[in-house]
């Protein structure tokens, strides 16, 4: 009878830990996304462009990466219920100044805090759950948590799409603190108490390579459109900065004792080939979210609510794949890594398909293929990568899945706004040189040349179309990332039971 009240403890103790768990990872993930969908009026009302605009999203993801690695040593030096609370209590804090950000500069910098404090909140509560339940079901509670995953994108952009519509873009903030007070609760109830082992240093010129090497690749991609690329003094440095810094990261990491990031472990072939795909996962998890509501905004004229709407059904795509997955997660995991990349691939090319007046039902349904592709690759990718080490080892690997993961989105989301800028002033100065005011007769009339009446409207639309064929550009770009990533599956072997 006593050993029946013990198990029925540890199951109840078991659930009650990844319900918490799901909790905190849905807090993260709806942060994340319930500001996309403001992006055009936080760039009207802040007064920023395009390209500066797009740090509101990339500054959480670097900072995030910046910060996922140091989890180790902060776990060992103020243990994990510490850090998960702390973590938890910092992450609604910065949230409250996301709110009552004055300017631009201080919305990023309280998005950075964001991320620092978020970092190692999603890889200590799978790594406590996955460190819980027997090896057998981690296939299934990976599915579970990753449904807190793509819970909050399904929420965040349809309530903050109607909030920032009816209230304006603070009040989508305003909305995620309920939340992160719910979080800070469960947290402080259901994490188990564990002592810290005291026993790391923390590897400070690591942290100081790595931290430097990834600002300055992530400054590179960012302002590299704006400052004419390797024509600019200022990206030059940035990016010989940035492989000398991590040239020496690389090389202190491998020669130090304790590094800030154990690059020995990559000697295993299973762990390398499963992180690569990770970070063409992340390339491939938040572009589109950043696209979209500024095309459908400046060229649509669409509301927020209903950009909201669209968005989430791209997160009932990704939630769709997740419950599949519950089912499916007991067949070989390639066979949903071919299938979600896939998807991501048909996504995007009919995305780079769309024209102008691309409708309501056309968003939805390529959204819709690919967030399910996203729920079909997530899963595998987890139990590929965490099934390649020892338990032991599970924190930093879950770390380095993150990282990867994260910094993917990042890079990608700023290579792809630098590439729709581009091409949109290439092809307003193609469009514009066949239409020259001395040839009246591709404007449309019989004789003299437009007046300037007459010119305005058609540079107007000659500016959209450009701006059409730029995001269209970023489109394919999107499904050609998924291409290239595709061989990549071959390569993969499904972990040993």
């Amino acid at each position: 009878m006593a050993v029946a009240e013990q198990t029925e403890f540890e199951t109840s103790g078991r659930v009650a830990l990844l319900a918490t768990s799901v909790l905190v990872v849905f807090l993260l993930a709806m942060t994340i996304t319930i500001a996309n969908v403001s992006l055009p009026q936080i760039q009207g009302s802040l007064s920023a462009t395009r390209d500066q605009v797009a740090w509101v999203v990339t500054s959480y993801l670097v900072a995030n990466a910046v910060g996922l690695p140091a989890t180790g040593w902060l776990t060992d030096r103020f243990g994990s219920r510490r850090l998960i609370v702390w973590g938890t209590i910092g992450f609604s804090c910065a949230t409250l100044g996301c709110a009552l950000a004055p300017n631009l500069e201080f919305l990023v910098l309280m998005r950075a805090s964001q991320g620092l404090f978020g970092a190692p909140l999603t890889p200590l509560t799978m790594a406590l759950v996955l460190a819980a339940y027997p090896r057998r079901q981690h296939g299934v509670v990976t599915s579970v948590f990753g449904i807190g995953v793509t819970i909050g994108p399904i929420i965040a952009p349809w309530l903050g799409g109607i909030l920032a519509e009816d209230y304006g873009w603070r009040s989508v903030f305003y909305f995620a603190l309920p939340f992160a007070c719910l979080g800070c609760l469960a947290v402080l109830m259901v994490i188990p108490h564990d002592r810290p082992q005291k026993q790391r240093r923390l590897d400070l010129r690591g942290f100081v390579f790595f931290s430097i090497a990834i600002a300055c690749f992530q400054l590179m991609v960012d302002r590299g459109e704006r400052n004419d690329w390797f024509d600019s003094a200022e990206i030059v440095l940035e990016c010989l900065a940035g492989i000398a810094c991590l040239y020496l990261f690389v090389v202190h990491s491998l020669t130090w004792r304790q590094p800030y990031i154990d690059l020995r472990i990559l000697v295993n072939r299973d762990l390398v080939v499963g992180l690569i795909l990770v970070l063409a996962f992340g390339m491939l998890s938040y572009s589109p979210l950043v696209l979209l509501p500024n095309l459908l905004q400046n060229l649509r004229g669409y509301p927020e609510d209903t950009i909201g709407v669209l968005l989430a059904i791209r997160g009932l795509g990704m939630t769709l794949g997740f419950v599949v997955l519950l089912w499916g997660s007991r067949y070989d995991p390639r066979i949903w890594l071919t299938l979600g990349f896939l998807a991501q691939v048909f996504a995007g090319w009919k995305m780079a398909s769309f024209d102008i007046n691309v409708t309501y039902f056309q968003i939805a349904w390529t959204g819709f293929i690919s967030g399910l592709g996203i729920g079909f690759v997530w899963v595998p990718l987890m139990v590929i990568t965490l099934g390649a080490v020892s338990p032991v080892h599970l924190p930093l690997v879950s770390s380095l899945f993150h990282l990867l993961r994260l910094f993917g989105s990042s890079v990608h989301i700023s290579m792809s706004v630098a590439l729709a800028l581009r091409t949109t002033k290439i092809s307003f100065a193609e469009i514009a040189e066949r239409l020259q005011p001395g040839r009246p007769a591709l404007w449309g009339l019989e004789g003299a040349a437009p007046s300037v009446q007459q010119v305005l409207p058609l540079l107007h639309e000659i500016g959209r179309q450009a701006q059409m064929i730029g995001y269209l550009n970023a489109f394919m770009f999107f499904s050609l990332t998924a291409l290239v990533a595709m061989p990549l599956i071959l390569a993969v072997r499904p972990p040993r039971p």
